[in-house]
């Protein structure tokens, strides 16, 4: 019974996901009819009057233009109704859940893709069938979770109608020419996820496999497309470009899309969503072990904790490099914008995004070094795991320490000034990209230990490659700690190109070691098979410190980037004149991301329950059938 109200629960679910996306076009053209019924005669009555001639605020090009000026808003109920309690907030709260959910709903179906691809080339049928399980898993979860995140956006929609109607009305006005667009690529989503879904049972075989896996591709690329046109909005907030001063469009769509920060938050969002992704199924996979009875259960989500860990881990560790790039592009865009960000009134909140970020490769780490115990002959590299927790804690201290706080007068003379003499050195960025540049370097050489952890390398060169991967490394470390101690003896415009040498290094160690050790393990002895579900309760409890840590930053960075723009709604061209048009206190802050992490896992929880009804596992091959641990191929991914 409970399965079959489940599946009524989903079917409608799904329908009102399906009326909702069929309606989004009519909502969305309201607020730019609206608009429009105030324009300016010289834009309704086009051929009767010339067009005025404007100059784009970012390209310098001129242009006609064809769009009303932002409008000046005033406080009051026609601009900022009011519900008793502060619109911001309640904007907020919608806006973070829809991206949380559709974060979510982005990643799960790029990771069926790859593990559905993995069952597709492997050799092993039993392998095949797990692979292929896992993947259609992963997407009834997330057929559950899409609905929800459709759901969502209509309630962030009804809510920007409702409490910031001109807002809404004015950006609206300007992505009018693309709204057609981003709706009927909903409706193409929702309709390829649906036949994807449920055209999976017959397409498993042959060539109409093959059709199946395109058909992912097909959903991967509309789905990565809506993501692009939904930060051209926030691109446009940020660094406003195609329009004038007046904020009048000017008739190139294409440059209203292509802001200056536009790319740059493209490639942050795409790895962001990824390693998000990858969390929140870890996280799934380890409440499941915990709560598991048998010794089969255990093993199997074990399997798909580890598949979903290091599916997101591999999207983590660029994650870093994209936030260096975006803040760089932030800075290169308006010199004020950056100072506000990371060393004026928002600097504290980076200091806890650098706790954060430490957190996720602790967190990492202590996963894969719980994860040697899986396997015979690991034992080997248990004695080292000390010198990496004393690398990485001295990277994490540099990484977090700030280069000035918030003092009180008194604190200020007994410490002599505003940095301190000794710690003030270690809050610069030429250490702390140091610092980070560490911690990725030591989770890569963490990954490369698992990967060979059961395994005695027989190619006839494995000591000459052993010798030449601990030599790499080394000269890693060393040419990082030397590039961030050299730092601080030439000019600051130097010392930020120094970022790029560090960068290429900790890449250098990704890109080569990791080929390296595989061709080193081709054919490698094995001393025994991965006993999957053989790990202890405190992995999966790493998994799920993981999973929130990464929904809390993803929290804290919304706050920050919607925050750097202070006062007004579109930077520099449409001012907030509402009452809530000030910065929040960092404790304020700290407690509304805390309750938007709170309520997503409350509800995500529903979201698997639901979508764990009738959910069948494919039987865990015997030890025998999986020599090495058969997922060792993810491993390598």
């Amino acid at each position: 019974m409970g399965r079959v109200a489940g599946k009524k629960l989903f079917s409608i679910m799904a329908l009102v996901a399906m009326v909702g996306l069929l309606l989004l076009p009519i909502a969305v053209s309201l607020p730019s009819l609206a608009i429009g019924a105030d324009a300016p005669d010289a834009v309704k009555k086009e051929g009767e009057q010339k067009y005025e001639k404007g100059r784009d605020v970012y390209y310098k090009t001129e242009g006609l233009a064809i769009g009303a000026p932002a409008p000046k808003t005033v406080d009051g109920p026609k601009d900022y109704p009011r519900y008793n309690f502060e619109s911001r907030v309640l904007l907020w709260f919608a806006n973070q859940q829809h991206l949380y959910y559709g974060s979510f709903v982005l990643a799960v179906p790029i990771f069926c893709m790859v593990i559905e691809f993995m069952g597709v080339v492997t050799k092993d049928k039993a392998m095949a069938k797990r692979y292929d399980q896992l993947a259609y898993d992963f997407i009834k979860i997330s057929l559950t979770a899409y609905s929800l995140t459709a759901i969502l956006g209509g309630i962030l929609i009804f809510t920007f109608l409702t409490l910031y109607p001109a807002f809404f009305g004015y950006l609206s006005s300007i992505f009018r020419p693309v709204m057609h667009i981003y709706a009927l690529m909903f409706v193409a989503e929702s309709g390829t996820l649906y036949i994807y879904y449920y055209g999976w049972d017959k397409m498993r075989d042959g060539f109409l496999k093959w059709i199946h896996l395109s058909m992912s591709v097909i959903l991967n690329v509309i789905g990565t497309l809506l993501m692009f046109l939904a930060n051209s909005w926030i691109g446009f907030m940020m660094s406003p470009a195609g329009v004038d001063e007046q904020g009048r469009f000017l008739g190139n769509i294409w440059h209203v899309i292509h802001t200056a920060l536009w790319n740059p938050l493209n490639v942050h969002r795409i790895l962001g969503n990824m390693a998000f992704g990858g969390g929140v199924v870890a996280a799934y996979a380890a409440y499941k072990f915990l709560a598991s009875k048998t010794d089969e259960d255990r093993a199997h989500y074990d399997w798909m904790g580890y598949i979903a860990m290091a599916l997101g881990v591999a999207f983590l560790i660029p994650l870093p490099f994209a936030g260096y790039w975006l803040m760089r592009e932030v800075y290169a865009y308006r010199q004020q914008m950056g100072i506000t960000l990371m060393g004026g009134l928002l600097a504290w909140l980076f200091i806890i995004q650098a706790t954060m970020i430490g957190i996720l490769f602790l967190s990492t780490n202590y996963y894969l070094w719980q994860a040697l115990g899986r396997m015979r002959g690991a034992e080997k590299y248990q004695r080292y795991i000390k010198y990496l927790v004393f690398i990485l804690c001295c990277g994490y201290l540099v990484f977090i320490t700030p280069h000035t706080i918030v003092m009180t007068p008194a604190e200020l003379k007994a410490m002599g000034g505003q940095q301190h003499p000794v710690l003030g050195n270690y809050g610069v960025m030429s250490a702390k990209n140091g610092g980070i540049n560490v911690i990725i370097t030591t989770t890569i050489l963490s990954f490369v230990w698992y990967m060979r952890g059961n395994k005695v390398s027989t190619v006839s060169w494995s000591k000459f490659g052993n010798i030449f991967m601990g030599v790499f490394f080394a000269c890693a470390y060393v040419n990082i700690i030397w590039l961030a101690i050299y730092g601080y003896y030439i000019p600051a415009n130097v010392r930020v190109g120094l970022s790029v040498p560090q960068v290429a290094t900790t890449l250098s160690c990704l890109f080569f070691m990791f080929p390296l050790n595989s061709a080193m393990m081709k054919g490698a002895k094995q001393m025994g098979a991965i006993e999957w579900g053989k790990i202890s309760v405190r992995s999966q409890y790493a998994l799920i410190m993981l999973a929130t840590a990464f929904t809390w930053m993803m929290g804290l960075m919304g706050y920050i980037r919607s925050s750097v723009r202070l006062f007004w709604h579109v930077n520099e061209i449409m001012r907030d004149n509402s009452p809530w048009a000030y910065t929040h206190t960092v404790g304020f802050a700290a407690n509304m991301i805390s309750f938007n992490v709170l309520f997503f896992w409350v509800s995500i929880l529903f979201v698997f329950w639901l979508g764990s009804l009738g959910m069948k596992k494919a039987p865990v091959p015997a030890k025998a059938e999986v020599p090495g641990g058969a997922p060792q191929p993810a491993a390598g991914h």
